[in-house]
């Protein structure tokens, strides 16, 4: 677990953009399954990856379509809503950062880690602009 004084900063990035943080297995199981789209992301205090992740996430929702629903649960240390969000994710392996895109519950686009790490934040953004344009 990492301490609270290192993830808080990363934490407030994202819930200031208007995501919703989530700690429980069953919160994380409510929100995904709402009907319309919600992007999870999977925070992660990796700076490698998740340095450009959460701006590209934010700059995300600077388009005409969004998601009507922005959730997020952070790696290494709300250990129950994670296991439950990466369990969504399904087939793809758990890594973090990560994002997903779900439509009435079922998972309909995926950044893992490896669709992040050395990439910039527009480009992960430009991604999904483009899912957001597909299924919002």
């Amino acid at each position: 677990m990492y301490p609270e004084e290192l993830v808080k900063p990363m934490r407030a990035e994202l819930a200031q953009a208007g995501f919703k943080e989530l700690y429980t297995a069953d919160e994380v199981k409510n929100e995904i399954t709402k009907q319309g789209t919600t992007l999870v992301v999977v925070n992660s205090v990796c700076g490698c990856a998740a340095r450009n992740a959460r701006p590209g996430a934010k700059m995300s929702l600077d388009n005409a379509k969004t998601p009507s629903n922005l959730i997020t649960v952070f790696a290494g240390v709300d250990k129950e809503a994670v296991d439950e969000a990466r369990g969504l994710m399904f087939p793809f392996p758990p890594s973090s950062p990560s994002m997903a895109l779900f439509k009435d519950g079922e998972l309909v686009h995926m950044l893992e880690r490896h669709h992040i790490e050395g990439r910039p934040a527009e480009m992960i953004a430009e991604n999904l602009k483009d899912a957001y344009d597909e299924f919002c």
